[in-house]
């Protein structure tokens, strides 16, 4: 995390638009997302398996086929017994084929048979016989089935249905339907007479094509024609009409299935996308209406619910990043304001002692108390300079760091330079430096910023050093890190300030220091830049072996490359 020592920016932030939960929207954009693509699936599926006219073509393909061996059995017993046999020619014998036919069809509900002879007359009728005093009575056929309201309904919804989609293509022979509304019921017959002559030719070789057709009353009725032979000799033609319910009652049947099964299916996908969007769009909007809060000052303990911090999916992530989040501005927001009253507590000082001496500046005459007047007023002057320019440099430190790339630099020659230079241009009675380093130690950091620090802790060293003392600079590779330490001969530092050494405008000073030559700002500075490098910075005291006090060390820890 960011140090807390930025500058409090004046610049407003664009206004972002915050959805409040409450909003007029019935469904949330993401529970319209979910129940679309999980409900596109059910609809596909049911969509392939209402398509059932390849089905229903194989169930009128083994019906055809079926009523096509009950007419060749129909047809094989007139021909035995029905017909005479004169002159090696077999004759039809309309008188004793009539009731064999009705006796042949009766077994059979919903059948019709007609025969008819070589030269394609109606010769018998199954529905029609003679009655008392030779009167004819046709038989009544058994009424249409009523599908009931809700098979009605369903027959309409997958017509409709069926209507959107373009038809497949059927392999092989298709059974072809006559839907026409006026599509005849069983009194249909083939074009035979003695006037049709190669239709009724092809009618007593076996080339009559089945026909199926949808009545107006809605009955599915399949009508085949066999010739009747007996010796190789055709003596006549079976018409066999037929009502296959069957065919209608098992594509209801799936039909039905499909449809239920597509309804709980559906209705299952809409349970759990509801679930699911609960699941992520409540938790979602919980988590909007927390950051409205805290954009709007509330909530500055907890102001992310805890069950969704407890929560172990990829929502309590969020949650629990967005609670640190929020701890962390409002650490910031602290630590901005403590840094506000600190710079205003230390710019108050010199202030104060400039506005005095010009007070009395105005009253006194003696040019020697004018001259030291002015002289405070002066050294205040730098005195504030020096800690406006620290404030600043510290303020920057952060957000410099966040914008700087780490990159590998070489310390060795960094500390050796600084060594050499302070020895160097050092005084008389002044703290020597020795150093203890390899030639090359490379760590990844901020070059200019690390010569800061280095400055820094050399130049408090050298402050609380006594006259002709001794700065020892060492550093060495340790695992992934390098450490470099810098000692001192001084007093050391108490041991309640360990910590605090690196707090802003820490002001305990070597006695002897002129007041004002540091502003307490560059133990942090420096605490700031090591940490916002990735490394850590502490302070010690050296002990001698009695265990008194020989010095103070400063521990700089940064990752190596």
């Amino acid at each position: 995390m960011p140090d807390a020592s930025g500058p409090v920016t004046t610049e407003t932030p664009p206004t972002v638009p915050v959805e409040r939960r409450g909003t007029n929207r019935r469904i949330s954009p993401l529970l319209r997302r979910i129940l679309l693509v999980n409900m596109l699936p059910p609809f596909l599926l049911a969509a392939t398996l209402l398509y059932l006219d390849q089905y229903q073509d194989g169930l009128l393909a083994a019906e055809v086929q079926g009523l096509r061996t009950q007419a060749r059995i129909y047809a094989n017993g007139i021909a035995e017994a029905g017909v005479r046999i004169q002159d090696d020619r077999a004759t039809l014998v309309p008188e004793v084929a009539r009731p064999l036919l009705r006796r042949l069809t009766e077994p059979t509900a919903g059948t019709q048979a007609k025969l008819f002879d070589n030269n394609g007359l109606l010769v018998a009728d199954s529905r029609v016989r003679e009655g008392p005093g030779g009167a004819i009575v046709a038989e009544p056929l058994p009424p249409p089935s009523q599908p009931g309201p809700v098979a009605s309904t369903l027959g309409r919804l997958y017509e409709k249905v069926l209507d959107w989609f373009p038809r497949p293509r059927v392999r092989g022979p298709a059974v072809v339907v006559d839907e026409a509304p006026d599509a005849p019921s069983f009194d249909w017959q083939p074009d035979l007479g003695p006037d049709r002559r190669e239709e009724l030719r092809l009618a007593l070789e076996g080339g009559v094509n089945p026909y199926v057709r949808r009545t107006a009353d809605g009955r599915l009725l399949v009508s085949v024609a066999e010739p009747a032979r007996r010796a190789n000799q055709p003596v006549g033609i079976v018409l066999l009409t037929r009502e296959a319910r069957e065919v209608d009652q098992r594509v209801m049947e799936i039909r039905g299935s499909v449809l239920v099964l597509f309804v709980m299916a559906l209705a299952l996908t809409v349970a759990l996308s509801v679930y699911l969007a609960r699941t992520l769009a409540s938790p979602m909007l919980e988590l909007a209406a927390s950051a409205a809060s805290m954009r709007a000052g509330k909530g500055r303990g907890g102001s992310v619910p805890a069950p969704l911090m407890q929560r172990q999916d990829e929502i309590g992530i969020l949650a629990r990043a967005l609670q640190s989040g929020t701890n962390a501005l409002w650490a910031r927001v602290d630590a901005n304001e403590r840094f506000a009253a600190d710079v205003a507590h230390e710019l108050r000082n010199p202030l104060t002692s400039v506005r005095s001496a010009i007070e009395t500046l105005r009253r006194v005459e003696k040019p020697d108390q004018q001259k030291r007047l002015l002289a405070i007023i002066a050294e205040d002057a730098v005195r504030m300079d020096r800690l406006i320019g620290d404030i600043s440099d510290s303020s920057r430190v952060d957000a410099e760091l966040s914008r700087s790339v780490a990159e590998p630099v070489d310390i060795g020659p960094i500390l050796a330079t600084l060594v050499e230079l302070h020895n160097t241009t050092h005084g008389e009675g002044d703290p020597r430096m020795e150093i203890e380093a390899p030639a090359h130690l490379v760590v990844r950091g901020v070059e200019g910023r690390l010569v800061q620090v280095f400055r820094n802790l050399l130049g408090n060293a050298v402050s609380f050093s006594p006259p002709s003392g001794l700065v020892r600079v060492r550093a060495k590779p340790t695992g992934g890190v390098a450490e470099i330490s810098i000692e001192d001969e001084g007093p050391g530092i108490p041991e309640a300030k360990l910590e605090g050494i690196f707090d802003r405008f820490y002001t305990e000073r070597p006695s002897g220091e002129r007041f004002g030559q540091h502003s307490g700002l560059g133990l942090s500075i420096s605490r700031q830049i090591v940490e916002g490098l990735g490394g850590r910075i502490m302070a010690e005291n050296r002990r001698n072996p009695d265990g008194s006090v020989a010095g103070a060390r400063f521990v700089v820890r940064l990752p190596v490359v």
